[in-house]
Parts: C-alpha cells; sequence; structure tokens
C-alpha cells in the first residue's frame, strides 16, 4: 500500500509539472501544435483505457495460460463521468466550427472540458478513494494518467481557448453536461436487463446505491428524483466554481 501511495504522489507530480510545461511553452502554439497535443492526449488516455479493459475481462489461468477464459465486466464499461473525453476530444480538435452550430457545441465541449471533467480529474487526482485499489499497480497507474491526462487538458485548453472564451461560455458546457447525463441514463435503463454486474454509469442508476462520496450518504435517504437533483446541482455548482477560479485568476 505505501509503494502504491508513493506511485500516486510520483504521477501527481509528473501531471502538475506536464500541466506547467504544456501551458507554459504552447499556451500560443499554431493550430496544428495545438491539434497534434490534443489527440496525442486523446490516444494515450484510450489506450490505457483499451489495456484497463482488457485487464478487467481476461481472466488468466496460472497452471494453463490456455485454459483463460474472456467475460467482459459490464461495472467497468468507459461511460463514467471521468471517461467522456474519450468522446468528445476528438471533437474539439477536429471541429473547425465552420457554422453556429459547430461552433457553440465546440465552444460548449472547451467549457465542459475545463469545468466538469476538470474538477472530477481533480477530485480523483487528489482524493482518489475506492477508484484507487491495492491489488493491480497497473489500474493503478492507468487511474493517475488518466485523470492526470484530464487535469493537463482542462487547464490547457482554457490557456489556449483565453483570448476566445467570455465568462458566460460555462453556460454552453451545461447542455454537454446533460447530453452525457440523459446517455448514462439511457445505458443505466438497458445494460442490466442483460448482464447481472453492477451496471451504475455516473453513479446515477436507480438500480443501484451511489457510491460517490458525499451523494453516497444522501442516496438512500431522499426519493430518487431528489437525489438526481442534488447530483446535476451539485456538478454544476462544482464546475461553475472550478470556470470561476479559472477566469478570476486568468483575468
Amino acid at each position: 500500500l505505501a509503494d502504491i501511495q508513493v506511485v500516486r504522489l510520483v504521477l501527481v507530480g509528473i501531471a502538475v509539472v506536464a500541466t506547467f510545461l504544456v501551458c507554459h511553452f504552447f499556451k500560443d502554439a499554431k493550430d496544428k501544435t495545438y491539434r497534434r497535443i490534443v489527440l496525442i492526449t486523446w490516444l494515450v488516455i484510450v489506450l490505457f483505457e483499451v489495456y484497463k479493459e482488457i485487464i478487467f475481462s481476461f481472466h488468466i489461468n496460472e497452471e494453463d495460460i490456455l485454459k483463460s477464459t474472456w467475460g467482459y465486466q459490464w461495472y467497468a464499461f468507459p461511460y463514467q463521468f471521468c471517461a467522456t473525453p474519450l468522446t468528445f476530444i476528438p471533437f474539439i480538435a477536429l471541429n473547425k466550427a465552420s457554422n453556429k452550430l459547430t461552433a457553440f457545441v465546440k465552444e460548449g465541449a472547451i467549457a465542459f472540458c475545463c469545468t466538469f471533467n476538470l474538477f472530477a480529474g481533480l477530485a480523483v487526482m487528489f482524493s482518489p478513494g475506492d477508484v484507487f485499489n491495492t491489488y493491480n499497480l497497473g489500474i493503478d497507474v492507468h487511474t493517475m494518467i488518466h485523470h492526470g491526462m484530464q487535469m493537463v487538458l482542462g487547464i490547457y485548453l482554457y490557456v489556449y481557448y483565453h483570448g476566445k472564451l467570455q465568462y458566460w461560455s460555462y453556460l454552453k458546457a451545461l447542455p454537454i453536461f446533460g447530453f452525457f447525463l440523459v446517455n448514462a441514463m439511457i445505458l443505466n435503463a438497458i445494460v442490466p436487463t442483460f448482464t447481472n454486474d453492477t451496471f451504475n454509469m455516473f453513479f446515477i442508476s436507480w438500480k443501484f446505491p451511489c457510491t460517490l462520496p458525499v451523494l453516497a450518504n444522501i442516496y438512500p435517504k431522499v426519493p430518487y428524483i431528489v437525489f438526481l437533483l442534488i447530483y446535476v446541482v451539485g456538478f454544476a455548482i462544482a464546475g461553475f466554481i472550478i470556470y470561476n477560479i479559472i477566469y478570476w485568476i486568468t483575468w
């Protein structure tokens, strides 16, 4: 356990240094360079996610490797809150905002990355809780690199687009948040019909208890609709606080 905590602290330090270096040297990068940085970050996240899925689902038979089995673990499905960068990072990098709709969505995705995703990444980096386990060092490294990349990307995108983002750009992140939330609820309704695994994307399922700090205590004490409202408002406020911090620091 002590060794794992050392690894965690080292990776936190690397993420902080990487954030500073990227923001310092590439805050005014040419468009092509910026796109490469964002896409390389996305590629690293994807590769580590593939590794995680394999580790969780491939069960090695130590006595006879040929008898090893594969069984997908639906609880590890990559659509938790912190997994959303897997889907929208390429859109941010490749979308040229050629019309009002794509420009609105791109600005919303950037604001979402700088607020909601940054908050989630920081929360796990500095207080991992049960996300950080003690039985697989590779998974722990994946956890820290994934959330470290969220921190690097969230801050870098804000720095890079600082001149184009307005104070109320945060509001454009809310529809993006809503979009991901609705998809999570749809998945929570469909997937449990064909698997017995715990499936609780965004930890908002009405079938399984929420395990997030604070919200885990609220979940059993209030009606589900009240819990969901607290969840949505709570995350929206957290994102707004994060945006205010970075906005007024750079003002």
